[in-house]
């Protein structure tokens, strides 16, 4: 509240996950409070969690929900886009035995023993790549590493054929892009279409000829009823797109804060045994999603001395939570060695506790380690403040050009 007792609307624009560093606008509001009202845009208000503690507490309460079905004054949108949005049938807007039912159908995938089995094509990947362009002395990690390794490992998990693949990076950006115009709507529709065009024939060819991968499982659950037409197809592309483009984001950002704080970079390649729980922190530090997740109240909701009306969206901050200074000390200190107590969400917590995170993990893991192990000279190639991020809700670099030794 301000002196005159008004509450205080924070501006969090949309372009905040393209910014060099966000981080000291999350802070500015939690100083007012854990939970502050901001403004996404001119014609939207929503609340924000920043705490950590909170942000735990809102991920796992059962009054907020997935589904911005029942926010107030967004009833026909919602139901136009359960119409004409394919994605409105997956589990990332599902709650309940709905939500539980679907995840089930694929949690077999992403398993830890799983991840062991697929270690050593994940390696197989990130070497093939690294040998690319090895002789060189010279790449763009995102377009040469971070966005072609996820993906050549999603094709052979999920079951996508090399052939005929569309430009997934592209078309992710246009449905992770606020839709708050009439081109971006327009772009997000296209993108959906496109996905629906490609996955649509593929799951076709899936039921009559499958094979040992994920969709040839998701379509003989689909026969056997547990899944319908449009969830398997909605699943389809979720795990395709989830899948892809926070995990390139997860490398890029995770090289680009080693190579910002080379005293950091030095630790963890003089000691590879930090990798895991340096894997952890650059989560922590510098994740892909900056503004946060979404949550709407199907009741009044009681938090952190604020009560919230039922039928609101609230935006647990992720990003700002895990630099809350009330659970970590230094949070905006890269530590590979950090050894505190509280996990971080990045994956988020709770019932909605990214699927992929075992794969995530894995990639992350293994690319930043081949990376560091490969080039001890790797350097930034180019001004820091000259990085663009890439466009949309998620943080991502949109290209990260590095230097080292030629190597044959």
């Amino acid at each position: 509240m301000s002196e005159q007792g008004q509450t205080i609307v924070h501006d969090v624009p949309v372009n905040v996950a393209q910014q060099p560093d966000p981080y000291p606008l999350f802070e500015r509001i939690r100083e007012h409070g854990v939970v502050q009202r901001v403004r996404l845009n001119p014609t939207l208000e929503v609340w924000m969690i920043t705490g950590y503690d909170e942000a735990v507490s809102a991920l796992t309460d059962p009054r907020l929900s997935n589904s911005p079905v029942k926010v107030n004054g967004l009833a026909e949108e919602m139901a136009h886009q359960e119409r004409t949005n394919v994605l409105m049938a997956s589990m990332l807007v599902a709650d309940g035995d709905d939500h539980t039912r679907l995840r089930n159908l694929v949690s077999k995938a992403f398993t830890a023993r799983r991840m062991d089995e697929l270690t050593p094509r994940i390696q197989e990947h990130t070497d093939a790549f690294l040998d690319a362009f090895a002789p060189r002395g010279s790449a763009d990690l995102v377009s040469e590493f971070a966005l072609p390794l996820p993906m050549a490992v999603l094709s052979e998990l999920i079951g996508i054929p090399a052939e005929g693949q569309p430009d997934f990076a592209k078309l992710a950006v246009g449905l992770i892009m606020p839709p708050n115009t009439a081109e971006r709507l327009a772009k997000g529709a296209r993108a959906r279409a496109e996905l629906v065009d490609f996955f649509t024939p593929l799951i076709a060819k899936r039921k009559v000829e499958p094979r040992h991968d994920l969709l040839s499982a998701l379509c003989a659950a689909q026969a056997e009823e547990r899944i319908s037409d449009r969830e398997l197809l909605s699943m389809a592309i979720l795990l395709t797109l989830a899948g892809h483009e926070t995990t390139a984001s997860l490398i890029a950002n995770g090289v680009h804060a080693l190579l910002r704080n080379p005293d950091q970079c030095a630790a963890l390649r003089d000691d590879p045994a930090l990798l895991p729980g340096a894997i952890e922190e650059l989560m922590r530090y510098e994740g892909p999603v900056s503004r946060g997740v979404a949550r709407f109240t199907v009741e009044d909701f009681e938090i952190a001395d604020v009560t919230i009306p039922a039928g609101e969206m609230i935006i647990v901050g992720l990003a700002a939570a895990n630099r809350d200074p009330a659970r970590y000390d230094r949070p905006d200190i890269l530590d590979v060695a950090r050894r505190e107590v509280p996990q971080q969400l990045a994956f988020g917590h709770g019932a909605h506790f990214c699927l992929g995170a075992p794969l995530a993990r894995a990639e992350a893991r293994i690319a930043i380690g081949s990376l560091l192990r490969r080039f001890p000279d790797l350097a930034l190639a180019a001004p820091d403040e000259s990085l663009a991020r890439r466009e949309g809700i998620l943080r991502g670099m949109a290209t990260l050009p590095v230097t080292f030794t030629p190597q044959k």
